[in-house]
């Protein structure tokens, strides 16, 4: 059997930043033998909500990704922009790898202690961003420990004055600035989702695999550059884009059933999407 990246490679996803004008094809079978897997969170293993805490987790889905960790020999991970606090509230306490807040904060391995992989984002940056969005319409303004994502789902007109706030914010600060669907994220340096593959990577339960990052949002595009710098690829969740990734899968479904796909049989009738 192909391995996923051998298949949509072979199947012509190319390109040095990969900026198709035509569709992507999917990935092929997941296999244990060689793969270390890492998924995003919202918009991959849950639809997005109109607000954080309202996403809905289907039933069977931290089964779903623990079994696949046990399968894989812990070459599995979860690198999502919530905090790994949050993404533990609304999946339940699974025993996997994690990287929460873009990479700021970094579990290698079930059972391990957190590690930060940057600094934590300062007050003022986050009471700067609460001013003005009380300013604007009352904005959602999501502090997290190396980050602060403000969403404008509900105020696309503030889109404009956020974006003018959070570039003088960036610069001032040299922080990170990530532009995400109806999010602006301001992160510490050291917190994005490509130097958490690349640390996922150099450790010995995942060094010399193939890596496959599966996600949706532009803030994936470092990890799709990362995985593909490693001989992996990118796995594009949803409509087509520009964009690294080799690979595309339609929806949250779609990645269910491929996930489901690399487990036994006798699992797969456990699990509902």
């Amino acid at each position: 059997m192909l391995s996923p990246t051998k298949a949509a490679l072979d199947q012509g996803a190319s390109g040095p930043d990969a900026a198709t004008p035509g569709d992507l094809p999917p990935p092929a079978p997941l296999t244990s033998e060689d793969c270390a897997v890492f998924l995003d969170f919202d918009g991959t293993l849950v639809e997005i909500a109109e607000r954080p805490d309202a996403v809905e987790v289907a039933p069977g889905l931290a089964e779903l990704v623990t079994a696949l960790s046990t399968r894989l020999e812990g070459r599995l991970a979860i690198v999502t922009g919530r905090s790994i606090a949050a993404l533990q509230d609304l999946l339940g306490p699974v025993e996997i790898a994690l990287a929460g807040s873009h990479g700021g904060e970094f579990r290698p391995g079930a059972g391990c202690a957190v590690e930060p992989l940057a600094e934590p984002i300062p007050a003022e940056i986050i009471s700067t961003l609460e001013r003005f969005a009380a300013a604007n319409g009352g904005l959602l303004v999501e502090p997290k420990p190396y980050s602060v994502a403000v969403h404008y789902r509900h105020h696309p007109e503030a889109l404009e004055a956020l974006l003018t706030c959070a570039q003088g914010l960036a610069s001032a600060h040299s922080l990170a600035l990530k532009h995400g669907k109806q999010v602006i994220e301001l992160a510490m340096p050291g917190s994005d989702k490509g130097t958490a593959v690349a640390r996922f990577m150099s450790l010995p339960a995942f060094a010399g695999r193939t890596p496959l990052f599966l996600g949706d949002d532009v803030t994936d595009e470092d990890a799709f550059r990362a995985v593909r710098g490693l001989g992996g690829i990118g796995v594009l969740v949803g409509a087509m884009r520009p964009t690294a990734a080799a690979a595309r899968l339609p929806d949250v479904t779609a990645v269910h059933a491929w996930l489901k796909a690399g487990l036994n049989p006798e699992f797969q009738g456990k699990t509902q999407s």
